[in-house]
């Protein structure tokens, strides 16, 4: 089956096509990945395969296209390699051939074409796995390395990569900091290499989520775009490249630490699955990845239970009346699970101490949790609880008793942040303890949910009694962590926080149920914050908050109906402090519950789309049904435009051919009397959808920082 003419390989599921050269006994090379070709022939293949081959002359160093999935050095590519390692000096230019291929059609997920193939003189088997996932169109794919040698080999790096066409001439990343993640920005695709790196042991506050290439000017709704995701926790890089011969390709592949991966004779190294999504507009591709995580058997099916959280209630300050009168309120308003935060273990009244102390305070709690359990359970609520088990603070018995379970890459626990270091769960008593102390904790108290935080960079993460990088092995160990926790407590749901947005991943969501996209309840960065978390994460999987009317982040304040329609769009938390909020603002609290309940079944399982709108001062966005008989949008106003009013807005999304009418809604406050408003904003309209995308409705006057839901329904 290594034969030089052998027809291309096509794969086609959930609307996508994949077109896999598996010819010359080489490692694959994919000549076609975006929309679905139709069936195909084998002659059609045949002469697709030969219309890629670019002209060379007397030289084909330079000019390997397609690009390989695995560059190589030794077929020309004087790009990113796919592979590095040595075996002390040597064996350092790998030459991968005799491929042999294996279609599984019936393959769990969809079809799966997997490759096998060998370098005898250097002693290595490499396996390639690539798969069209038949729910959502998502391309994947992974590798396996061997050793097959008596001499050990170093991994330096292994990297697939994702070719894309000659349109796609701008990209797209995503940077951010604490409490403003997921940044927006652009730039041309140049020759050269656009790369992001993550090296903190975890993705990280600044990480892109997404590295997306895509037509000039592309947007939500026009434009094609392709783009690469790493399912994987830990460190790890995404890179666009595009080379002097024209080739371009998203690469994506964990960073290894010096000797974290060193395979004797007969042993493996695996990668993370790269993801690749595509569509016309961000929209398009977007959905590839929801409908993937919606597809899986592990996705929270139930309502999502709207959450109180206390911590921007009550911070640190612990007792039960206070929290028992906390949780009362909660469940006035329809609160549904209750979140105890940091604050709860041995000895902690701040955060300088007491991390890996997993031991309820009795001077706090003389009676334990349980009381305050069983009171949120009396409430009609379950019961959540903060914890940071990778965690650990040296002012701890933890860190007292066992020092040595503390990262020390050689020269002590090094800087702390946040006054706490990292917890080595590859020393099997320091998982054992950890685990211990949750599972106990869980089933005692009955908790339904666990928010896990992650607050400090693997700096200096050396495995101790040596040093040597203990960073892969932490990802891994948090991994079976969670997992193990879920199966001895099944039902219970897990939220990756990580100094907010820092752990938002594939990876993690194999075992996490929600993520937490920022610290920041500032419902004007949220708005951004959530659109581009959305990219990768469904709106019932991101926790969206509505906090103070003065941000506890930014010092902004804003009105509770602008606080709660930005809360309203995802999985629905509160952290008003209820104890001190008014008659008036309790009773608003309740009614945009109460509205988000009414209307949680089409957020969480619709279509997420936005609007591509002229003036950068705009936004609407909106969920429409699958099977688009309705549909919820927001339009709102993020700062002055520069001409007013606002002009038309299209609504996207909806069936051309059907009749609908739009009203504006108001969970909270109406429009103050003798208001501005459009005329047909008094008793909405009804149209075709066609018209509703091509010519929309007026946009709403509003001010900075205020907002208009608009109720779309099948006539």
């Amino acid at each position: 089956m290594n034969d030089d003419t052998r027809t291309p390989i096509h794969l086609r599921a959930g609307g996508t096509g994949l077109v896999v050269a598996v010819d010359g006994g080489r490692l694959p090379r994919i000549l076609h990945w975006g929309p679905d070709l139709g069936p195909l022939s084998g002659d059609v293949l045949a002469d697709l395969s030969r219309a890629a081959l670019p002209a060379i002359g007397d030289s084909a160093v330079t000019y390997p296209q397609p690009v390989p999935v695995l560059p190589q050095l030794a077929e020309g590519w004087l790009g990113r390699p796919g592979l590095t390692g040595d075996d002390d000096g040597r064996r350092w230019a790998p030459k991968f051939r005799d491929a042999a291929y294996h279609l599984d059609g019936e393959a769990d997920g969809g079809p799966l074409l997997r490759c096998t193939a060998h370098d005898p003189e250097y002693g290595l088997t490499a396996e390639i796995e690539i798969q069209v996932l038949a729910a959502s169109g998502l391309v994947r794919q992974r590798a396996r390395l061997r050793n097959d040698a008596a001499a050990p080999y170093r991994v330096g790096h292994l990297e697939l990569s994702l070719p894309v066409p000659s349109e796609a001439t701008e990209i797209l990343d995503l940077t951010g900091r604490w409490a403003l993640e997921r940044v927006p920005q652009r730039r041309p695709f140049h020759v050269g290499e656009w790369v992001r790196a993550s090296r903190g042991g975890k993705p990280g506050l600044e990480h892109t989520t997404l590295l997306v290439a895509g037509e000039e000017g592309f947007g939500f709704r026009h434009g094609q775009v392709w783009a690469t995701h790493l399912a994987w926790s830990g460190d790890q890089v995404l890179a666009a490249e595009r080379t002097p011969a024209g080739t371009r390709h998203l690469a994506a592949g964990e960073i290894l630490l010096a000797g974290e991966v060193v395979l004797g004779q007969g042993e493996w190294y695996r990668t993370p699955w790269q993801y690749g999504s595509w569509g016309t507009g961000l929209d398009e591709l977007a959905a590839r990845f929801h409908r993937h995580l919606r597809s899986r058997s592990g996705h929270p099916r139930s309502p999502r239970p709207v959450v109180l959280n206390t911590w921007e209630a009550v911070y640190f300050r612990h007792d039960l009346p206070t929290l028992a009168a906390l949780a009362e309120r909660g469940a006035e308003i329809g609160a549904e699970r209750f979140v105890l935060d940091d604050g709860w273990f041995l000895g902690r009244r701040d955060d300088t101490s007491s991390l890996g102390d997993w031991t309820v305070d009795p001077r706090v709690w003389p009676d334990g949790l349980e009381p305050l359990a069983a009171r949120v359970r009396e409430l009609g609520m379950d019961f959540g609880l903060w914890f940071e088990p990778e965690m650990v603070n040296l002012d701890s018995e933890l860190a007292r008793e066992h020092p040595e379970w503390v990262f020390d890459a050689g020269h002590g626990p090094g800087l702390p942040s946040r006054h706490q270091h990292v917890l080595d769960l590859g020393h099997p008593g320091a998982y054992a303890h950890v685990l211990e102390r949750m599972s106990a904790l869980v089933a005692a108290l009955g908790i339904a949910y666990i928010k896990w935080d992650h607050n400090r960079y693997l700096l200096d993460a050396g495995h101790g009694p040596d040093g040597r990088p203990g960073v892969r092995r932490q990802v891994e160990q948090v991994y079976r962590l969670m997992a193990e926790l879920k199966a001895a407590h099944p039902g219970l749901e897990i939220e990756s926080c990580a100094s907010g947005g820092g752990r938002v991943d594939l990876g993690v969501l194999e075992f996490a149920d929600r993520v937490w996209p920022s610290d920041c309840n500032d419902p004007h960065e949220r708005l951004e914050i959530q659109r581009w978390t959305g990219l990768l994460v469904p709106p019932e999987m991101q926790g969206t908050h509505i906090g103070a009317e003065e941000s506890h982040t930014t010092h902004r304040a804003h009105p509770l109906d602008y606080r709660a329609e930005k809360a309203l769009w995802g999985h629905l938390g509160i952290e008003v402090n209820l104890l001190t909020a008014d008659d008036a603002t309790r009773a608003g609290l309740a009614r945009w519950v109460a509205f988000h309940k009414e209307h949680r079944s089409l957020l969480h399982s619709g279509q997420v789309v936005h609007a591509d709108l002229p003036d950068p001062a705009l936004r609407l966005e909106g969920v429409v049904a699958a099977d688009r008989g309705e549909a919820l949008y927001a339009f709102s106003v993020v700062a002055r435009p520069a001409t007013w009013p606002p002009g038309r807005v299209r609504l996207p999304g909806l069936d051309d051919d059907r009749f609908y009418t739009v009203r504006a809604v108001y969970p909270g406050e109406p429009p103050a009397a003798g208001a501005v408003l459009p005329p047909w904003q008094r008793e909405g309209v009804t149209m075709p959808g066609r018209v509703l995308r091509l010519a929309g409705v007026e946009a709403p006057s509003l001010d900075v920082d205020r907002s208009v839901l608009l109720r779309v329904t099948g006539a």
